[in-house]
């Protein structure tokens, strides 16, 4: 099985070893488990969206760097809507703003999370390209 480094605070690496008993077997099962989940939750998410819309909210998402602290509903909202304010994106990509602000205002923190990470790793992906966002929001 491929090695994978990542960085964790004391108090997680503390909760891996009292449930898990060991740092290594927390990590084993944690890892595996939030990328199905995540990708679970993406397909899930995917479906209250038109590919407009998912359009927009990709989009809106290009050189953004998501902080730990700012992975929530309102800070989606408002990256979302400024980007239509500011660059009109719902309308080069044939979206509602009213409608994906409403669909957005459905979603809970932890789904608006999900969706962050999703549009945000298409622009560092090795394969981002606007030629491919129709296949990348289709994808999953």
């Amino acid at each position: 099985m491929p090695q994978v480094a990542a960085r964790i605070t004391q108090d997680q690496e503390k909760w891996l070893k009292d449930y898990f008993r060991t740092k290594s077997a927390g990590a084993e099962f944690i890892l595996p488990w939030a990328v199905d989940t995540f990708f679970r939750a993406i397909a899930s998410i995917k479906t209250t969206f038109t590919a407009g819309e998912l359009k927009t909210i990709v989009e809106s998402h290009k050189d953004v760097r998501l902080l730990p602290d700012h992975t929530r509903q309102s800070y989606l909202i408002l990256r979302v809507m400024d980007a239509c304010d500011v660059n009109l994106l719902h309308t080069r990509h044939g979206a509602s703003k009213s409608g994906l602000e409403a669909k957005l205002k459905r979603l809970d923190d932890t789904q608006a999370t999900a969706l962050m990470v999703w549009s945000s790793a298409f622009w560092v992906s090795r394969n981002c390209s606007a030629d491919n966002l129709d296949e990348y929001i289709k994808g999953y």
